[in-house]
């Protein structure tokens, strides 16, 4: 916890020391010492998942705050934290990235030797559907094929949207390289609890782009300490139904 919070001295011990100092040391004993402290995702990606999950949920303000200065504080840039918070925008909406972007500026305003700038603010090259199928397919393979096919019918405005914002605006931007991407957007989905068939997705995608199954159970494990154990099972519950589901088809379930 000194590593990413920068103090020697916790300061949720101090802030919690006369009404439940026991919640304190639950929170620096097995937030950090039992999950943070586990070999299987470095720090950086840790802060990267958890700053993308405290985002989408939106009611955590203090703690997304103290999250983006320890992602500061263990390499991840401001671009790359901005970036993060656009990217929130895909799964919890617009006012959860607005929100997130709300609070990087204040940590940032507070640190001296963060100088933050716009980034990717030029436009991107060529069409944006045809952009967002090509990133579309990089991440899902044909799946993103039957995602689009199956709303097609019902909502062709929202396959197009999803094409089009989603990949073709948000995926396709430079200032996150797309494994961190699917990290996050694994964080954010099992954080909201809400969104199983997303996760599954977005699972896959992490494996198609370099992931690993073990990251996929730390990152999911993690967000026992963000969203409680119900999202973490549930989430773990998804990880297992991907994993048979690629061991079934030879490791390439989403790659067609």
């Amino acid at each position: 916890m000194r590593i990413v919070g920068g103090q020697e001295n916790p300061a949720v011990l101090d802030s919690l020391a006369d009404i439940a100092p026991d919640l304190g040391r639950m929170t620096v004993a097995f937030g950090y010492g039992d999950v943070l402290s586990r070999p299987g995702l470095t720090l950086r990606q840790r802060q990267i998942a958890t700053v993308g999950a405290l985002a989408a949920l939106g009611n955590a303000a203090p703690q997304l705050r103290f999250h983006i200065d320890g992602a500061l504080n263990v390499g991840v840039s401001p671009a790359e934290i901005v970036e993060i918070l656009i990217h929130t925008a895909v799964y919890a909406g617009f006012p959860a990235a607005l929100n997130g972007i709300g609070a990087a500026r204040e940590v940032f305003e507070a640190r001296p030797d963060v100088a933050a700038s716009p980034v990717d603010t030029a436009p991107l090259p060529g069409d944006r559907y045809e952009r967002g199928l090509a990133k579309l397919a990089e991440v899902d393979g044909h799946a993103g094929d039957q995602v689009v096919a199956s709303m097609r019918d019902i909502a062709p405005d929202l396959t197009r949207y999803i094409i089009e914002f989603a990949f073709g605006d948000i995926y396709s931007r430079s200032a996150l390289d797309l494994k961190s991407r699917e990290l996050a957007s694994v964080a954010m989905c099992t954080a909201l609890g809400t969104a199983a068939p997303q996760l599954r997705v977005h699972i896959h995608g992490f494996l198609n782009v370099g992931g690993t199954r073990e990251e996929v159970v730390e990152v999911i494990t993690q967000m026992v300490g963000y969203s409680g154990f119900p999202a973490a099972i549930n989430g773990i519950s998804a990880a297992r139904e991907v994993f048979d589901e690629r061991d079934a088809s030879g490791g390439e379930a989403r790659k067609g």
